[in-house]
Order: structure tokens, then C-alpha cells, then sequence
């Protein structure tokens, strides 16, 4: 068995393309692509926070003082429309980016004037900023119409910061930081995991059965004197051994690359968080992704084995990702604990679990209901693998 193991493990190995989905791609490609979008995405927003709007104002001489203050912004470009043209068509034409249409009570006097409504005609489908840029100016001349009300009135501060926020809830917060960052956070890690371990599998496990039968090298491997299944588990661990590496080696690169980007209080607020979690919890989330390899591993191999070509087993492999996503969202519904039944659930118990352990509210008497059910499926998988590579129909049909 081990002799077949490491035959298979020298052909991984000197595979380029394999080596390269399992290592190189998590380590370069990743940060590339976070990069990147970062990088588009902030000259967007920069562009959107900068961009000239042409913009038309309906009921100008209700609030003058508004109007010209959008005037004099050097970012806004007032355009003229006349009573006929539809404001609805003069945004969708692009004459004008928004219309501004200011009601007949707009007084600078709230107390006469009561709440004003400025109605805002845009196309909101894109990224503009409109509205955010608008409510920036309008928050000035409101918040100073306010304080000149309240001194009419004769109002202290305490009384203006009563009439403003009459009842204010006062939030305390029993939780510590890592069970806020672990319950934020703590689902999307075994979805990225899971994901991870799966298609780091997928490639080898493709080549060593499928492959194998397109190179013609399986009936060479069957007359060797070496039993059925020490044939089988020899693949197995090599294709579990894969997983586990690109799974390691993307979650390790992520992880490295956002401390090095990261600035300032970002590596404090990482450095305390991943400081909080402890070694035992490290190594338990370790050890619960073995039977979960496993049961990826021997659904794989069972797939390449019957498929007849590399492409054939490609496609079979492909909706084993939708059976890998459900668990795992179920895991992120609300109301989904780490408690009774759950525990007993496949896959949806290891995510279940490593997001408590993550956050440190792990009870650890459900371990033996996670290892039991995980190491039973992954158990019964590998001996069906066995007895599926023992038929010969399947080999060579």
C-alpha cells in the first residue's frame, strides 16, 4: 500500500499543472486577484466620489441658497430643462445625471416650515454617488437651520440633544472580541475549507483512475502482485494528502498575504483574534477535516474509477460542489446550532463545529457525535471504493 503511495505521490509531484492548482495558484493567483479588485474597486469609488454630475433643479426660487451652493460646487454642472421635457427621460438620455425638485414650503425656518421634502430623480443602478454627495450639503444647512431654531426657542444643549433623540438604546455587549469576529467570520471559513480541500482533490484524483485508464497503465498496475485494496488506499491517501495540502497552503497564503497588506490596528485586531484562538482548537479543526478528506477523497476515487475517460470523470466530479455548499450554508442559516441532531449531521456538524471553535463557545461533548458520524460516512465510503475497484466491469467498461 505504501509502495503504491509513493509511486503515486513521485507522479503528483512531477506533475507541473497539479503542483501548480495545489501551490502556486493559492499562493500567487489569490493575492492577485484580491489585489486587483481592491484596486479597481477603490479607483471606481474615487472616480464615482469625483465625477462632474450635470444636474437640474425644479422649484429654484423656493430655496435659492441651495441652489447656489450647488452652483458653487466645482463637481456639479447645473443643466437647464423646460417645462415640457419628462424628467424620467432626461436622466435615461443622460441630459442630466439628477433633478432636484424642491417643494413650495422649503423655508429656512423649520418652524414655520415644518418638514421639507426634496424630491431626487436619478438612475441608481450604477455606481454614483449621487445621493450621498447631495445629502452631504443638505445635512450642513439642516443641521445649522436646527441649531438656529433651538436658539429661538431658548433651548439648552440638553434639552436640543433630548428633543433630537428623545429615547437612546444603550448597547452593552457581553461578548468578547472573538466571539463577535468568530460569529462574523466563522461560517464563511469551512465553506472556503471545504471548497479548498475538494478541488485540490479533484485533479489528482481525476488522473489517478481515469487518467490511468486513458494512458493505458491501470492494467499494468493490476498484475502487479499487490492486493486490491492496498491498490485502492494507496491512491486514496494520496488524493486525501492533496487536499489537505491546497487547503493548507490557500488558507496559510490568505492569511500571510492579509497580515502583509494590512496596516496599522488591521494586523493588531488579526494578531489578538488568531492570538485568542488556541493551539488545542487549531489542532481539533485539523483533525476534524481527516474524515472529511476522507469522505472527499473516496467519492472522488470512486468517480475516477468508474468514469472512462478524464473528461467523463470531470464531469461527474463537477456537482459534488453543490453537494459540498449546501451542508455547509446550512451550517450559516440562524437558528442552526451546534446542539442535538445537528451534531450528527455530515459535514453540516464540522462547520457547525469549527465556527464554535473559532469563536470559543465550543462544548466539546459533541466531538465524539462529529468524529463518530464523519468517521462512519468516510469509513463506509473507503470500503465501498474497495469493492467497487474489485469489479471489473467498472474498470473496464
Amino acid at each position: 500500500m505504501w509502495l503504491v503511495f509513493l509511486k503515486e505521490l513521485k507522479e503528483l509531484i512531477r506533475d507541473r499543472k497539479t503542483l501548480f492548482f495545489m501551490i502556486a495558484l493559492p499562493i500567487l493567483v489569490f493575492p492577485l486577484i484580491i489585489g486587483v479588485v481592491t484596486y479597481f474597486s477603490t479607483k471606481a469609488v474615487k472616480e464615482a466620489e469625483t465625477k462632474v454630475l450635470n444636474f437640474a433643479v425644479v422649484g429654484e426660487q423656493y430655496a435659492p441658497s441651495l441652489v447656489n451652493q450647488m452652483d458653487a460646487t466645482e463637481n456639479f454642472n447645473r443643466v437647464m430643462l423646460t417645462d415640457d421635457d419628462d424628467l424620467e427621460t432626461s436622466i435615461r438620455s443622460g441630459v442630466a445625471d439628477f433633478v432636484l425638485v424642491i417643494p413650495d414650503n422649503y423655508n429656512d425656518d423649520v418652524l414655520q416650515a415644518g418638514q421639507i421634502v426634496l424630491k431626487l430623480y436619478l438612475n441608481d443602478a450604477g455606481l454614483n454617488l449621487v445621493q450621498r454627495r447631495l445629502q452631504n450639503m443638505v445635512d450642513e444647512i439642516a443641521t445649522h437651520n436646527q441649531r438656529v431654531a433651538f436658539q429661538a426657542l431658548g433651548l439648552g444643549a440638553d434639552q436640543q440633544k433630548a428633543l433630537l433623540t428623545p429615547i437612546v438604546i444603550d448597547k452593552v455587549d457581553v461578548a468578547d472580541k472573538r466571539e463577535n469576529w468568530g460569529e462574523k467570520i466563522g461560517g464563511f471559513v469551512p465553506y472556503l475549507i471545504f471548497m479548498l480541500c475538494l478541488q485540490g482533490a479533484m485533479i489528482p484524483a481525476t488522473d489517478l483512475g481515469a487518467g490511468e485508464k486513458e494512458r493505458g497503465t491501470l492494467e499494468t498496475l493490476l498484475i502487479s502482485p499487490i492486493a486490491r485494496y492496498k491498490l485502492v488506499m494507496g491512491k486514496f491517501f494520496t488524493i486525501a494528502l492533496a487536499g489537505v495540502t491546497s487547503a493548507l497552503v490557500t488558507v496559510s497564503s490568505m492569511a500571510i498575504w492579509g497580515v502583509v497588506l494590512s496596516q496599522g490596528m488591521a494586523i493588531q485586531l488579526v494578531a489578538e483574534f488568531m492570538g485568542a484562538i488556541s493551539g488545542l482548537d487549531f489542532a481539533l479543526i485539523f483533525l476534524m477535516l481527516i474524515p472529511v478528506v476522507a469522505i472527499f477523497a473516496s467519492l472522488l476515487l470512486c468517480l475516477s474509477i468508474y468514469a472512462r475517460s478524464f473528461k467523463e470523470a470531470q464531469g461527474y466530479m463537477t456537482p459534488l460542489v453543490m453537494f459540498v455548499v449546501v451542508p455547509v450554508i446550512m451550517a450559516m442559516l440562524p437558528g442552526v446550532e451546534l446542539k442535538g441532531g445537528w451534531a450528527w449531521v455530515p459535514l453540516t456538524n464540522v462547520a457547525l463545529a469549527i465556527k464554535e471553535l473559532i469563536k470559543g463557545t465550543m462544548d466539546y461533548g459533541e466531538l465524539v457525535a462529529i468524529f463518530g458520524s464523519t468517521a462512519i460516512i468516510a469509513g463506509a465510503l473507503i470500503s465501498f471504493c474497495v469493492y467497487w475497484f474489485n469489479k471489473e466491469k467498472v474498470l473496464f467498461r
